[in-house]
């Protein structure tokens, strides 16, 4: 589906009587997607946005949906693979501008601190804000290329952690555009998995629950984690991460590297032979090129062991499956959120930047 130019100028004008002018100013048309993600792989977006408060992405939502302009949410970038033909619709970015960090402390829990973070807010900057108030419990992300939302949204972990041993809550936003606090035992957390991958959901915000710690030793923690990254893992060149979920009982990469699988390239794009859980771009690949690679380590391993590889990187755009959107109020509507605190936000013109909104009363 391509948007047309009415309902481009419909979106514009629709964003200038609500009173968000440095928004629709900031409005870009087909722009280059491979500057936005870790890949450095894709193609336009039609239309690509990035707001700066809650209600400028609920009001992105709203017009999009009224206007029946598809629209896909992203943060940083790290875990997904865009179309060499590019993302139709609006492409809303939770990124630089979207990443406010503050700290809370609490009279009835002096031992916690309670770090909240909007959802673009990257992983890294996160664990280095624990770091600055000597918290411990987040030194496993130091290292984590992605955004804060994304890894609550998939649970993203390593050396033996994940979010799931730190979310206290998140703020998210629904398909139709209302507001939930789901509190972190409600996430149903798996293997880089959660609720909100099974039924779909935006992860807005996010409230993490660390202990005070030895200072000197989180530092080291964080240095030795680093230290087996850079021994481990391609980081010089761009990928998204380990590519395959982790199958239960075996290894991605181990499977992949029995398979003979390391160097095997298909045209820019590599199995690294450093780790062969890795797809890297070694210079000049294209998102058909990942894709066709992966197919084939798919294969191969399936025929080799047996075994199904399934992709922890995400495909997105023209050509590929598209993930699910917001929620889907016909599975969600009532199971997700009847326990879960509703909190008011309400677009409006000059919308507030205030840092998080209130759950209403009971």
């Amino acid at each position: 589906m391509s948007v047309s130019e009415q309902a481009i100028t419909t979106l514009r004008n629709q964003l200038v009587d609500a009173g968000y002018w440095d928004l629709e100013e900031n409005l870009k048309k087909n722009e280059p997607m491979n500057t936005h993600t870790s890949f450095r792989v894709g193609g336009p977006a039609e239309i690509y946005a990035e707001p700066t408060n809650l209600k400028e992405v609920i009001m992105l939502i709203q017009i999009a949906k009224s206007l029946e302009i598809p629209y896909y949410l992203m943060g940083n970038g790290s875990n997904i693979v865009v179309s060499d033909d590019g993302i139709d619709g609006i492409v809303i970015r939770l990124g630089e501008k979207f990443s406010s960090i503050w700290t809370e402390t609490k009279d009835d829990d002096p031992d916690h601190v309670y770090i909240h973070a909007y959802a673009g807010a990257l992983l890294s900057k996160v664990s280095s804000r624990a770091v600055k108030h000597e918290l411990t419990g987040l030194e496993f992300a130091s290292g984590i290329p992605g955004s804060i939302g994304g890894a609550v949204f998939m649970n993203a972990g390593a050396y033996g952690r994940d979010m799931s041993c730190v979310v206290d809550s998140a703020l998210c936003i629904t398909n139709e555009g209302e507001t939930y606090v789901i509190e972190g035992h409600e996430f149903a957390y798996g293997y880089r998995s959660s609720r909100f991958m099974a039924l779909g959901g935006i992860v807005m915000s996010v409230v993490l629950k660390l202990e005070r710690g030895d200072p000197e030793v989180i530092q080291a923690t964080i240095k030795d984690l680093a230290e087996k990254r850079n021994a481990s893992q391609p980081l010089n060149f761009p990928s998204a991460g380990c590519m395959f979920k982790r199958p239960e009982g075996y290894y991605a990469g181990v499977l992949i590297e029995e398979a003979g699988l390391k160097g095997v390239s298909v045209g820019g794009a590599e199995v690294s032979e450093k780790h062969a859980g890795f797809v890297i771009n070694k210079g000049g690949a294209t998102a058909t090129d990942i894709a066709d690679l992966v197919k084939k380590i798919q294969a191969t391993v399936k025929e080799k062991s047996g075994v199904s590889l399934e992709t922890e990187v995400r495909f997105i755009g023209k050509g590929f499956s598209q993930p699910k959107e917001g929620y889907n109020p016909k599975t969600t509507g009532v199971e997700l959120h009847k326990k879960a605190k509703k909190v008011v936000v309400i677009p409006e013109a000059k919308a507030s930047t205030a840092p998080i909104a209130q759950p209403t009363k009971a």
